[in-house]
């Protein structure tokens, strides 16, 4: 592919973005090498590069030869450490991009949770044949760009008001942009640091890059080692547990649904809202995915966060948390933004908090049994509070709420939540070795079989009224008894209404907003679960081999793709579309080595039958990754002299 060079700063597709991070920062990067979006020290931090959300005000950080050249790129093997090569006429050079990160010096070996990581994103370019003629070009955000950075000269570089870029080489200053041309030889380096807060010493910062790089790698290589799964998905399996491991904020154990806000499910609409935050449904179907894979402590993380922010008088108090357990999210609008491609509003918090979700209290449920069959194991005040829970579920269940996908317009009676009702209590019995809710079970069934089934024999979105919703096709996940032939009638319904060669839509129809969207990247994957379920192995593994081919190159996915042309919709890259991939490349799994028979039952049962997994894991877990040694990961800033 080649560029110019010289191309004004335009609006990239999303799919034209890679991820990099260190489980505290983000920072989304183009295919030319561009930083587009950078949010330092942590996930919801106000972005120091938001230039994909506004081409005047928004910050970026660019590094691209002067000259025509064509650019390939890919991660490190096993790592979120990223490599773009730009070739020119005169010659070759690699920029690699990563977040530092790495273990404590005081954590055990086998211990991924606990971690140093800096405030940084560093590039390193290094001209590998001729020469090349790099331009810089800096340009800082401040406050959403409600007001100009205050920049000054520093050693090595530039700083403002929160934040610094360093560069072993100089350039100029000049307002508000620091700039440079400089032509690099075969065997020299350039090395930038990005980073947030103050630099004491910016010489020793940039004479550690090389070091930090070396770190890096080492930790995502031993992470990725650990992986339980060995199937004919393995690289696209791998690549979706480190985007999910990434988007993990390791300081308090949440998961954030996305790394970005207000990426538009419609170009040019107002489909847009904020995903930094830790959805419990999304959350917990991250950590159904991780542990099918091995991995036992971003679970035992999260259960913690979840018990410190969410619990009340039932549990959890809301559907989406802060990522410290904020519960106030209050959505506002920042109006002077234009937008990704002109899309507006830019919003900042999601109102979605104060919905009330009745999936959610199916999702937790579900989630803890599957935790607790692992091995873990709940207190004595944790399990009063999912009895109150249940005994909640009992009362309320009955009554109309809000939806899987979190439609904006009056309560209604959805399917899904029904269902999600019935799957809270059939797990609660079991983490509380009670058989009290049996009646209202029955009760629920009978009730969804009466008023959620259409004549033609499908599952319904909401009770009583022909629309089709594909959440339906988790069903059987869930493990939720239908009606003999009612799995495969919706099925067929969905592939009727839903399907494309580009993906599944999730819905059609009014939703209270405005606008039409793209195919749901996760509604693909759930129809590889459920062709399973059904017994078509051949066609869930085509589907499923469909879907693998519309991620990007560097296998990320956003939330929606466009079926006009295959371009990415929605926040990136996306939690829901990695962990929907995991899954079913799982399930896929489960049937090669055990037959349909490894499906039934729930979550829990299934992972009976991931003993082989779950033995490959335990046993990568004990050499982790070849060539890499347990110290080669440890990140002790005291030794590097940073701060």
């Amino acid at each position: 592919m080649e560029r110019d060079g010289h191309d004004n700063l335009g609006c990239p597709d999303i799919s034209d973005y890679a991820v990099v991070g260190n489980c505290h920062g983000v920072a989304l990067i183009t295919r030319e090498g561009r930083v587009d979006w950078c949010a330092l020290p942590a996930f919801d931090s106000d972005p120091v590069c938001f230039h994909l959300l506004d081409n005047r005000v928004g910050g970026y950080l660019d590094t691209r030869p002067m000259t025509p050249f064509q650019v390939s790129r890919s991660y490190v093997s096993h790592t979120n450490v990223l490599e773009t090569t730009f070739t020119t006429p005169s010659g070759v050079a690699t920029l690699t991009d990563f977040m530092p990160l790495g273990r404590h010096p005081d954590a055990a070996q086998d211990d991924f949770i606990r971690v140093n990581a800096l405030p940084w994103l560093v590039r390193i370019i290094r001209v590998t044949e001729g020469e090349v003629r790099l331009n810089l070009d800096m340009l800082p955000g401040v406050a959403w760009g409600k007001r100009k950075p205050h920049v000054r000269r520093i050693e090595c570089g530039m700083a403002w008001d929160d934040g610094a870029c360093l560069c072993d080489r100089p350039f100029d200053v000049d307002g508000t942009r620091g700039s440079a041309v400089m032509e690099l030889r075969a065997g020299e380096t350039l090395r930038i640091v990005l980073m947030a807060g103050e630099c004491e010493d910016p010489s020793r910062a940039l004479s550690q890059a090389d070091a930090l790089l070396d770190i890096t790698k080492a930790y995502w290589m031993a992470w990725s080692g650990r992986c339980g799964y060995k199937g004919p998905y393995a690289d696209a399996v791998e690549r979706s547990a480190l985007v999910l491991k990434l988007l993990t904020y390791v300081p308090s154990g949440a998961i954030v649904a996305a790394a970005t806000t207000s990426l538009p499910e419609t170009r040019g609409g107002g489909r847009n809202w904020d995903y930094r935050l830790s959805w419990v449904r999304d959350s917990t179907l991250t950590l159904f995915a991780l542990s099918a894979l091995g991995y036992e402590e971003e679970p035992e993380e999260f259960r913690q966060f979840l018990f410190k922010c969410g619990a009340g008088e039932i549990f959890p108090t809301q559907i989406v948390y802060g990522l410290r357990g904020e519960v106030d999210l209050p959505e506002r609008e920042l109006s002077y933004l234009s937008g990704y491609c002109g899309s507006r509003p830019v919003r900042i918090g999601n109102a979605a908090h104060r919905q009330r979700q009745f999936d959610v209290y199916g999702d937790v449920m579900d989630w803890l049994m599957l935790f607790c069959e692992l091995g873990g194991s709940l207190q004595p005040e944790e399990l009063a509070l999912l009895r109150r829970t249940a005994d909640y579920v009992v009362e309320h269940w009955r009554e109309p709420g809000q939806g899987f996908w979190e439609e904006r317009d009056e309560p209604e009676h959805f399917v899904y939540g029904k269902m999600m009702c019935w799957v809270a209590l059939d797990r609660a019995q079991v983490l509380l070795n009670c058989r009290d809710y049996e009646a209202v079970m029955q009760a629920i069934v009978e009730d969804v079989h009466k008023h959620a089934i259409s004549p033609q024999g499908w599952l319904r979105k909401c009770y009583d009224h022909d629309t089709l919703d594909a959440v339906s096709l988790r069903a059987p996940v869930i493990d939720f008894p239908l009606p003999q032939g009612c799995l495969q009638a919706t099925i067929d319904e969905v592939k009727k209404q839903f399907a494309t060669p580009r993906g599944v839509y999730r819905y059609k129809g009014g939703d209270g907003l405005d606008g039409e969207e793209g195919t749901f990247v996760a509604c693909g994957f759930w129809l590889v679960d459920a062709l399973l379920f059904a017994g078509k192995t051949d066609e869930a593994k085509a589907w499923f081999e469909t879907m693998l081919r519309l991620s990007n190159e560097v296998g990320l996915y956003a939330e929606e793709i466009d079926p006009r042309d295959g371009g990415f919709l929605g926040n990136f890259p996306q939690a829901l579309s990695h962990l929907a991939l995991i899954h079913a490349a799982v399930l896929l799994d489960f049937v090669e080595h055990g037959g349909p028979e490894a499906l039934q039952g729930t979550h829990a049962d299934r992972m009976q039958h991931a003993e082989r997994m779950m033995m490959e894991a335990s046993k990568a877990k004990q050499k982790a990754c070849s060539g890499v040694e347990a110290n080669d990961w440890v990140l002790d800033l005291a030794t590097l002299g940073l701060p």
